[in-house]
C-alpha cells in the first residue's frame, strides 16, 4: 500500500491497524507525555479544526456521564427495587452482575470493530439499544423480574460500544498537551455520572413517587446525546491527528499481541491489581446505600421502609461523596506522580499500593462503626473512596508507558475483560449471596438484615489489601518493563516513517530518463 491508499482508504470497510513509533526524549513515567507518546514530534494541528474536534470530545463526555448515571441508578433505588419484586440480596445483586458480564463479553468484540470500520455508526447503532433497553427496563411490572434482568444485560450492549470506542476517537482528535488534557477530563465524567446516577435516581423517584421514572431520566437525556453524536462528533481517519489525516502502519497478528503482554510482567501484575479495583468499588458502589439505610433503621433513627418511595437521603449523600472524591482523588493521584517521578522510579505502583492498602483500613472502620455513628461513617467512606480515586489517571499511565503503542489497544481491552470478569462482574452477587446466607441464622428482622450485610462486606477490605500486593509485585518490574518499552518506541522510530510517494518527474527529465 502507498501513501495515496493510505489517505485515501475508506474508514467504512476493514482496515489493517495502524499504528506510529516514535523516539522521543520525553520521560514515560509522566501522565501528559505517555499519551502523547504516539508520535511527540508531530507538529500539533488537528486533522480536523479545533472547534469541531472540541465539540466532538464534549459530544463524547456528555455521553460518558450518562453512562454511569445509568449504571449506578439501580443502585440509587435499589431499595425500592427489592420491595417492588420481592426479591432477596442475591437475586438484586444479579441486576449488575449481568450487566457487567454482557459489558465484558462484548467488548472485546466492539474493540475489533472499532479498528477496522466506521466507529462513529458502531456508537449510534449501540447507543439506540442502551436507549431502548434503558426505557423499557422502566416498564417491567412486578412479576416480569426475569425480563428486568435481560435488559439489564441488553444494555450493556450501548456501554460496550461506547466505552471501547470513544477514547480512540479523541485520540485521533488531538496529540501532544491538548490529548492529554481531553483524555483526562473524558475520565473525570467517570466518578462524576457515577455519582449523579445515585442523586438524579432517588431524586426522580421522590419527586414522582415511583422509582421507575429513575430508569427513564438518562434516557430521556440520552436522545439529546444521540442528535448530537449524528451531527457533531465526526469519524476521523485513524491516527489523523498525528499524521493530518494519513495514516503510518505496521501490522502484527492478535497472538503475537497477546503473547508480549503476557511476557510483561508490569502489565500483568497492574492487570490483577486493576481486577482487585474493579471488585472492590463495584461491591461498595452497589450495597453502600443500602447498607447505611439499614443502619439508620438499626440505630432506630428512620423507620423501615414499608412503602414507595423508600428514603434516598443515603443515596444523595453517597453520590455526592463520590463526585467530590473522585476528582479530588484523581487529581491528587496525578500531581503525585509528576511529583515523584523523578526521584522514584516506581512511584506510580507504589502510590496505587498505598491507594489501596490505606483504603482497606478505613473500609474496615466504616463496616463496624456505621452501627454506632453515621456521621463517622461517612468520613470514613470519604477517606477510603479518596484512596481508592488515587488511582484513576495513575492506572491509565502504567498501561501507557510499559506497553509499546502497537499493543495499547489490545492492552486495554483484556484488562477490560478481566478486570470484570474476576472483578465487579461477580462481587455484587458475591455480597449479596453471602449476606443471603448469614441472614439465614435470624431471619425476619431488621437489625440481623443490617448485620448479614455488615458481615458480608468484610471481603472488600480483604480484597482492597490483596489488590495492594498485586501493586507491589508490579513496582518490581515496572522500571525494567518501561525502559524496554522506550528502547522498542525508540528503534521504531529510527526506522523513519513510510516512504511518500515522489512527485511526478517533469517532461524533460522523463525524456533524458528514456534516452539513457
Amino acid at each position: 500500500m502507498n501513501a495515496e491508499d493510505a489517505v485515501t482508504s475508506p474508514q467504512d470497510g476493514p482496515t489493517p491497524r495502524w499504528s506510529i513509533g516514535s523516539s522521543s526524549g520525553l520521560h514515560y513515567g509522566s501522565f501528559a507525555n505517555s499519551l502523547a507518546s504516539l508520535t511527540p514530534m508531530a507538529v500539533e494541528k488537528p486533522a480536523i479544526s479545533p472547534r469541531r474536534a472540541h465539540l466532538a470530545v464534549a459530544v463524547l463526555c456528555y455521553l460518558n456521564l450518562l453512562n454511569y448515571m445509568e449504571r449506578y441508578t439501580i443502585a440509587g433505588v435499589l431499595s425500592n427495587i427489592q420491595r417492588f419484586f420481592n426479591i432477596r440480596d442475591s437475586t438484586a445483586g444479579l441486576l449488575q452482575t449481568v450487566f457487567i458480564c454482557s459489558f465484558l463479553l462484548l467488548a472485546p468484540l466492539f474493540g475489533y470493530l472499532g479498528d477496522r470500520y466506521n466507529r462513529k455508526y458502531i456508537m449510534i447503532g449501540g447507543l439506540s439499544v442502551w436507549l431502548v433497553t434503558a426505557a423499557g427496563s422502566s416498564l417491567v411490572t412486578e412479576s416480569l423480574f426475569w425480563l428486568l434482568v435481560l435488559l439489564r444485560a441488553l444494555v450493556g450492549i450501548g456501554e460496550a460500544s461506547y466505552s471501547t470506542i470513544a477514547p480512540t476517537i479523541i485520540g485521533d482528535l488531538f496529540t501532544g498537551g491538548q490529548r492529554s488534557i481531553m483524555i483526562c477530563v473524558f475520565y473525570i465524567f467517570i466518578p462524576v455520572g457515577s455519582g449523579l446516577g445515585y442523586i438524579v435516581g432517588a431524586g426522580c423517584a421522590n419527586l414522582t413517587g415511583d422509582w421507575r421514572w429513575a430508569l427513564r431520566i438518562t434516557p430521556i437525556l440520552g436522545l439529546v446525546g444521540l442528535f448530537l453524536l449524528v451531527f457533531l462528533c465526526p469519524n476521523p481517519a485513524r491516527g489523523a491527528a498525528e499524521t493530518h489525516g494519513q495514516g503510518v502502519a505496521e501490522q502484527t497478528s492478535y497472538k503475537e499481541d497477546v503473547k508480549y503482554l503476557l511476557k510483561n510482567k508490569s502489565y500483568v501484575w497492574s492487570s490483577f491489581g486493576v481486577t482487585a479495583m474493579a471488585f472492590l468499588t463495584g461491591a461498595l458502589a452497589f450495597w453502600m446505600p443500602t447498607f447505611l439505610s439499614r443502619a439508620q433503621v438499626t440505630q432506630k433513627i428512620r423507620p423501615p421502609c414499608t412503602k414507595e418511595p423508600c428514603d434516598s437521603t443515603d443515596s444523595y449523600i453517597f453520590g455526592a461523596v463520590t463526585v467530590v472524591t473522585g476528582i479530588l482523588g484523581a487529581s491528587l493521584g496525578t500531581g503525585l506522580s509528576r511529583w515523584l517521578r523523578n526521584k522514584v522510579s516506581n512511584a506510580d505502583p507504589l502510590i496505587c499500593a498505598v491507594g489501596m492498602l490505606g483504603s482497606a483500613p478505613c473500609l474496615f472502620i466504616t463496616i463496624f462503626v456505621a452501627s454506632e455513628s453515621i456521621p463517622a461513617t461517612y468520613v470514613f467512606i470519604f477517606l477510603g473512596e479518596l484512596l481508592l480515586s488515587l488511582n484513576w489517571a495513575v492506572l491509565a499511565d502504567i498501561l501507557l508507558y510499559v506497553v509499546i503503542p502497537t499493543r495499547r489497544a489490545t492492552a486495554e481491552a483484556l484488562q477490560i475483560t478481566v478486570c470484570h470478569l474476576l472483578g465487579d462482574a461477580g462481587s455484587p452477587y458475591l455480597i449479596g449471596t453471602i449476606s443471603d446466607a448469614i441472614r439465614k441464622v435470624k431471619p425476619g428482622t431488621d437489625e440481623w438484615s443490617f448485620h448479614s450485610l455488615k458481615y458480608s462486606l468484610l471481603v472488600c477490605p480483604s480484597v482492597g489489601i490483596l489488590g495492594g500486593l498485586f501493586f507491589l509485585m508490579t513496582s518490581r518490574y515496572i522500571t525494567e518493563d518501561r525502559k524496554a518499552a522506550q528502547e522498542l518506541i525508540a528503534g521504531a522510530g529510527n526506522e523513519g516513517p513510510p516512504p511518500q510517494p515522489n512527485p511526478a518527474p517533469e517532461p524533460s527529465m522523463e525524456l533524458s530518463n528514456s534516452n539513457k
